[in-house]
């Protein structure tokens, strides 16, 4: 036998090599091809995810969006109801008064029999209007047009405040409950426009003194033109009312009383036939109580909310939003006295605001704003709330606020881009461990693949299904994989997404509780700095009104300015302030007789204080008898120029005097032009620039003083005035001038000293308009009888 076996080596077409190719080329197609399919199926339902959570998130912020534009408007509205209902309860016990003419006189007669305080008037001889006195329940105010020669209201006058002295029993209550108003009144018909209001104030004595002429003129008329006449117009179309009630509210405006911005609220009281009007109920609130509301949403970081009227004009947003929206305020002045507030979205220096469509509600609106030079998204939503009749001078028209919710889309999707980034953050590290898991698969066997590439479908598999339920609003889906490969981790990932939604979305309320009680933590602080300001205001308050009542306390007496037989004076004098900086005073020594005039430089309480010391001294040296014209105001300059230095007080003043002994008429001292109207018609104006030099500019100005002999015959008439008459300007910026002074003094040169310096100031009164009052006022009129 062969000792030598021949051996056949194993090569490429051995069954062995065939296995291995056929098995290898079959495992690494089949690696290939299920790998692929892995990592196309995680990016698929990576995608799918991420959009599922992301509309999911989109939906439920926006719904928490409308619903919170829904409750602050339930708010809003809420509180204008109450007011509303109140208003409704004094108008109908006042309406009943006037329907039950019987028992509306016993009220009344009771009322005045247990409570005389809040029907017995007292006339005021200078406002020309009758009051009741403090310590009544509210205070009724009667112009002057309603008195009869007595001074005494006329009899239907007096049975209107007794009807509406029920208010006393009233409103005091409402006052106390139900929603917070500032007051509440009665205000008569247009024949008879009586004003009870409570709580009391000296609401006649504001109203002389912000609204000349209102005492003069119709109460309707003057202070709401338009709205008594819509009133009517119900009476006898009960259709014609723009919305179908009665409460009628104005648009915000300043009131005369608290210098506050107010909304009122009228509901319009008929006579027994209902064929007419026969006055209103009415109570106030301050914007801030609705400004309040609506200043205190807060949605994500920024978010704001802002209210508005129909037209665009912004009534209550805090200064976040002020400045977001580009808003600009603008004082709005009308003929009626009333100043309003204007900030309109159509003014906006956003053009995406200033285009906003008000006269529906769009829903959810996508904007892009300027914000620090960049367009940022902003989310709006707009509210409108339920329509009411609205004064706002002119008829009555319909109105329906808005309400508007405004926040950055970045922050109230933050949870959204939040989830974005994890699922992308969780997909990236799946792809790349699914790709090592591909290369290292090449030296495992077919099973161990298929294993792998089951467990990684079934897990991104789970992660889908759960992501469906997120989308159905689940939060509480949790994905149970105890692997601990990139599946596991994407597991955990979700998992912890998952918790954080749910922990936001189940602890959203306590988030904005906990906010509104930090806010309303911060509201008590400024609470009490504003408390502390007003009391800081009042004290300053008090300190001017007592300047002030000292400066009209040494002011002549109307019965020193009668106590002259040949002649008649009158005076009219009016400070830009408080306290003014004008002087004038009629001194009397025996048969002598010495009229002042003077204006100390600005106004205000040193100018005052200069002025007072201008009085003293005059009158010490009015006493002590010193007749010499020169020497008097010598002796003057030199005691104020000591008590300037001493006091440090930078003012001076120009100072003129006439000095009458029964014959002649000496001038002295630099001021104004002195007006003369001589019987005849004749008018001369004398300068008084080379009388003298202004007091307390140098200790010794004899040598500047000079004197000027003015003839005075029976007839003539000599107008005294400060440069706040000449220099008055009107809303055109033209001044008063000394020419339209002298064409009133001629037009009055046979009228008294009482009727000239009334109609002169007047005329001046009108011609000034609503133009602001700048410069203290001060006239004189000399008449030789």
């Amino acid at each position: 036998m062969d000792e030598h076996v021949s051996k056949r080596p194993v090569g490429l077409g051995s069954f062995r090599a065939k296995f291995i190719l056929v098995v290898g080329g079959a495992v690494l197609f089949d690696l290939l091809v299920s790998g692929g399919l892995a990592l196309w199926n995680v990016q698929r339902l990576s995608r799918d995810a991420t959009l599922e959570v992301g509309q999911g998130l989109e939906a439920a912020s926006q719904e928490y969006i409308r619903t919170y534009a829904d409750s602050t408007a339930a708010q809003v509205n809420l509180l204008l109801r109450q007011v509303h209902n109140d208003v409704d309860t004094l108008a109908g016990v006042l309406q009943s008064q006037i329907d039950n003419p019987a028992r509306n006189s016993d009220v009344g007669t009771a009322i005045a029999r247990t409570s005389p305080g809040s029907v017995s008037l007292i006339y005021d001889e200078r406002g020309k209007w009758s009051q009741n006195a403090p310590g009544s329940a509210s205070v009724v105010s009667v112009w002057g047009y309603l008195l009869g020669e007595d001074h005494q209201p006329r009899p239907d006058i007096a049975r209107d405040i007794e009807t509406s002295a029920v208010l006393d029993l009233v409103a005091p209550s409402l006052l106390q409950h139900g929603a917070s108003k500032l007051q509440m009144y009665y205000i008569g018909s247009k024949e008879r426009p009586i004003f009870r209001t409570a709580p009391y104030t000296d609401q006649a004595q504001t109203f002389d003194r912000l609204y000349p002429g209102h005492n003069d003129a119709n109460f309707w008329d003057f202070f709401f033109p338009g709205l008594y006449e819509s009133w009517q117009s119900w009476a006898k179309n009960g259709e014609s009312r723009p919305v179908a009630e009665d409460i009628t509210q104005t648009a915000p405006y300043t009131d005369a009383i608290t210098g506050k911005l107010i909304v009122s609220f009228f509901h319009p009281l008929w006579t027994a036939d209902r064929k007419d009007v026969a006055g209103t109920a009415g109570a106030d609130i301050t914007l801030d109580q609705l400004a309040q509301t609506v200043e205190n949403v807060k949605v994500a970081q920024s978010g704001f909310g802002f209210l508005a009227m129909s037209d665009g004009n912004v009534v209550a947003i805090n200064a976040t939003g002020e400045k977001t929206l580009g808003l600009v305020s603008a004082s709005d002045a009308s003929g009626t006295g009333v100043t309003g507030l204007e900030r309109s979205l159509k003014g906006s220096s956003q053009p995406a605001i200033a285009k906003l469509a008000l006269d529906r509600e769009q829903g959810i609106q996508h904007l892009l704003l300027q914000r620090d030079g960049k367009e940022v998204p902003y989310i709006v939503i707009v509210k409108k709330l339920p329509a009411t009749n609205l004064w706002s001078s002119g008829p009555v028209r319909q109105e329906a606020m808005l309400l508007g919710v405004v926040v950055p889309e970045r922050e109230i999707d933050a949870s959204l881009y939040a989830a974005q980034a994890k699922i992308s953050e969780a997909t990236n590290r799946i792809v790349i461990y699914q790709i090592l898991a591909i290369l290292m698969s090449l030296l495992i066997v077919t099973i161990a693949v298929f294993a792998a590439s089951k467990r990684i479908t079934s897990g991104i598999s789970a992660l889908a299904g759960a992501a469906k339920r997120i989308q159905a609003q689940d939060y509480s889906v949790r994905v149970a994989i105890t692997s601990k490969d990139e599946v596991g981790a994407a597991g955990e990932a979700f998992n912890r997404m998952a918790e954080q939604i749910s922990y936001h979305t189940e602890n959203l309320e306590q988030l904005v509780e906990e906010r509104t009680a930090q806010i309303e933590d911060a509201k008590e602080e400024i609470s009490a700095l504003n408390a502390q300001l007003q009391r800081e205001n009042r004290r300053l308050g008090t300190e001017l009104a007592v300047a002030e009542r000292i400066q009209l306390m040494v002011l002549p007496l109307q019965q020193e300015l009668e106590d002259f037989q040949d002649i008649e004076i009158a005076a009219y004098m009016r400070p830009a302030e408080e306290v003014g900086g004008d002087y004038y005073d009629v001194l009397k020594n025996g048969r002598r007789l010495k009229i002042g005039i003077g204006d100390v430089t600005g106004h205000g309480l040193e100018s005052g204080v200069l002025m007072l010391m201008v009085q003293s001294v005059a009158r010490a040296l009015q006493e002590a008898g010193n007749t010499d014209a020169v020497e008097f105001l010598a002796n003057l300059n030199s005691a104020l120029f000591k008590n300037i230095e001493r006091t440090r007080i930078d003012k001076h003043l120009t100072l003129a005097f006439l000095d009458y002994d029964g014959k002649d008429m000496i001038l002295s001292g630099q001021h104004e032009e002195v007006v003369i109207v001589r019987a005849n018609g004749e008018i001369q104006r004398i300068d008084t620039m080379d009388l003298g030099i202004p007091i307390g500019l140098e200790a010794d100005i004899s040598a500047f003083i000079k004197t000027r002999e003015i003839a005075f015959e029976k007839g003539d008439l000599i107008l005294l005035h400060t440069d706040g008459v000449t220099e008055a300007e009107n809303d055109a910026g033209e001044l008063f001038g000394i020419e339209r002074l002298c064409r009133e003094a001629l037009r009055l040169k046979d009228q008294s000293a009482e009727k000239v310096v009334s109609e002169i100031v007047a005329t001046l009164m009108l011609f000034i308009g609503s133009q602001k009052i700048y410069d203290d006022i001060t006239l004189l009129a000399v008449r030789h009888r």
